[in-house]
């Protein structure tokens, strides 16, 4: 499996600044994708997101770009948007094609350089490396600057990065994910509830602090900084409306609520968006079933293939 690349028509590319500890990945759909999205978290930075609605008129979208740079880092689309025009690629309209490209940022301001962030020629240079290869993991592209478990600030956190699984269904149907995870909660796994990256409680432990147990015991004292998001893509070759894409990206959230701990905070901007890029039949339930398990497969491996990077220590070393 490549993860997101298994669905055909689709394309990842990543630009990663490794010394300022930030970059962007891009998904490119250039034949189009019906898309739908859902944001759960009360921190979101996006830009776009309305033409995924029902009521809008486009019919599909031609990329999504995931940036680090906090709201600095929605600039990186235009350069998709510049590099897809230059292809012909977008929604026709009397004075030429407009790429239709919906944008998310994640918050890795407080690692690395906070004044160096995704550029426009960031994302074009994303753009023009997207392949139909196999996903690159780890800390690349939107997930160079991730972290996870921030409840105690970022001495104590732990590196986190980009993952993506598919999961399979009856019928050639396949649903895949990328997430860049970035979350203020820990990460857990979806079976055992296991942390597995996250809060630890001294800055040279591996210790867990368990971050959700952690906030119930303060109460009404909170006052943590909103500067955290896990951003989830979810593809099918399954056919959908954008009602019914709209739908999936709702139930791929499942996945974000069994793999972090705690998750849709008000520190977060967790959001999901679901593109369809294909014909094949399927319920629109199983569709969604299965984002959310190909969600929560690729949190989990956003962490374990994290390296230890701007001295927040990392799983993979």
């Amino acid at each position: 499996m490549k993860g997101l690349t298994d669905i055909s028509g689709v394309k990842v590319g990543h630009h990663s600044d490794f010394d300022a500890l930030t970059g962007c990945t891009v998904v490119l759909c250039e034949r189009g994708a019906v898309a739908g999205c859902d944001i759960r978290g009360g921190a979101s930075g996006t830009e776009e997101m309305d033409v995924m609605s029902p009521f809008h008129i486009t019919t599909g979208v031609h990329a999504v770009v995931l940036a680090g740079g906090s709201a600095y880092g929605l600039e990186a689309a235009s350069g998709v948007r510049r590099y897809l025009e230059r292809k012909g690629v977008g929604f026709p309209t009397g004075g030429g094609v407009v790429p239709i490209v919906p944008a998310a940022i994640l918050y890795d301001l407080g690692i690395g350089k906070p004044g160096v962030r995704p550029t426009r020629e960031m994302g074009e240079a994303a753009a023009a490396a997207a392949t139909d290869a196999a996903v690159t993991e780890g800390c690349v592209g939107a997930g160079t600057g991730a972290t996870v478990g921030k409840m105690l600030g970022m001495k104590n956190a732990m590196k986190s990065g980009i993952g993506s699984w598919t999961v399979s269904l009856p019928g050639g149907v396949l649903v895949s994910a990328l997430v860049a995870v970035n979350a203020v909660g820990d990460v857990v796994h979806p079976d055992t509830r296991k942390i597995i990256a996250g809060a630890r409680k001294t800055a040279d432990s591996r210790d867990f602090l368990n971050s959700a147990e952690w906030m119930k015991a303060r109460g009404a004292t909170g006052g943590l900084r909103r500067e955290n998001t896990t951003l989830a893509v979810v593809a099918t070759n399954g056919r959908l409306d954008k009602v019914q894409a709209a739908k999936v990206a709702q139930m791929a959230h499942h996945g974000l609520v069994r793999a972090i701990s705690p998750v849709h905070t008000s520190m977060d901007g967790d959001l999901a968006i679901a593109l369809s890029c294909g014909t094949l039949a399927a319920s629109v339930d199983s569709l969604g079933v299965a984002a959310g398990e190909a969600v929560a497969i690729a949190i989990l491996r956003a962490v374990q293939a994290a390296r230890t990077m701007g001295g927040i220590p990392g799983l993979a070393g």
